[in-house]
């Protein structure tokens, strides 16, 4: 079984990351082969200082290996290593119909948002479907909010493999029948993260570092502070309960807390008698025992650049490996020598 996941690298890894995706990816490089790969050429979408792109890139791979990802069980790379990617993504993109992307969710939702609506945007569903065809993933674990990703990927391969492929049927994309030959791009299905947690912001809204609300990982031991004691909370007296609707604190103490020490300070939360702050302070302490040694062994990767190139360079070469024999396979159909 083969697994294939990313993280765009447009910005610092806070909180949301962690407890959306990454705590899931250690999780299944335990379960299967496991491909993970730091999302750079998507991230120029947003991100235009090339120095900037290239320290947001090194600290996500960063990030990976401090929270427990072992190069030695999974493939970690940098998106851009794999030049293969983007040919397929062209390859790709002569069977994609426009209408498809025009209704794209992501497209729509970013643009709402203010981020300029160029072709890098728009076709970035193709860019998407591209690195998890081109590994042959079985499985991609995703949040409900990217399954269309998935619809797409899964629709593009059937396309391109009835397009090239004399004798494959969509009813059996596998080749099992006889008579039917099985595509050269695998159907991949999505493997939704119902545990998912979706993390607040210190504002309340969803954490995001397109709102600048975010909680980081690896950030200034001061700043984070600064973040966590200054969450938004309402002006319930310390002697009132506190209300658990809509608050922020609460829920990220839900997320932080081990079940047991989360059960004793929701019970005094209901009851009243402490006031905000003291509960921060304890989101503080659960912060710090959480990703206290992560936070270690993130400063000795950066103070190890070569080692963090060698892993990242070392994961390249067996994704190219792979990538590149599918590859030959692809030019071949379509008439590439």
């Amino acid at each position: 079984m083969r697994i294939l996941s990313g993280v765009q690298s447009s910005g610092r890894l806070h909180l949301g990351n962690y407890y959306g995706a990454i705590r899931q990816f250690v999780h299944l490089q335990e379960e299967g082969e496991a491909y993970f790969f730091i999302a750079n050429l998507h991230a120029l979408t947003t991100v235009r200082d090339p120095k900037l792109a290239e320290e947001f890139t090194r600290e996500a791979a960063m990030a990976y290996l401090a929270l427990g990802l072992d190069p030695k069980k999974a493939v970690l790379f940098r998106q851009s290593d794999v030049r293969e990617v983007l040919e397929l993504y062209w390859i790709l993109g002569t069977v994609v119909p426009h209408a498809h992307l025009e209704r794209a969710h992501s497209f729509k939702d970013k643009v709402a948002k203010g981020i300029s609506p160029d072709f890098g945007l728009f076709a970035y569903p193709v860019l998407m479907a591209a690195d998890i065809l081109l590994y042959s993933a079985d499985f991609v674990p995703v949040g409900k909010d990217q399954i269309q990703h998935i619809e797409f990927a899964r629709d593009w391969a059937t396309k391109f493999n009835v397009t090239y492929v004399p004798g494959y049927d969509p009813q059996d994309p596998e080749g099992k029948e006889k008579g039917h030959a099985p595509g050269i791009l695998k159907l991949p299905a999505a493997r939704i993260q119902e545990s998912t947690a979706v993390v607040p912001g210190v504002d309340g809204q969803k954490m995001s570092k397109s709102y600048g609300n975010t909680i980081d990982l690896f950030g200034d031991e001061k700043e984070i502070k600064k973040r966590i004691m200054g969450i938004k909370t309402d002006s319930t007296p310390v002697e009132a309960p506190k209300p658990t609707e809509d608050n922020a604190l609460y829920q990220l103490l839900q997320v932080m807390l081990p079940p047991a020490r989360f059960q004793e300070m929701d019970a005094s939360w209901r009851a009243g008698g402490k006031g905000y702050g003291e509960y921060k302070k304890l989101l503080l302490e659960a912060y710090h025992d959480t990703f206290g040694p992560a936070r270690k062994r993130y400063q000795e990767l950066r103070n190890d650049p070569a080692e963090l190139e060698r892993i990242l360079q070392d994961g390249a070469e067996r994704a190219r490996a792979e990538a590149s024999r599918l590859m030959e396979r692809v030019r071949r159909a379509v008439g590439i020598p």
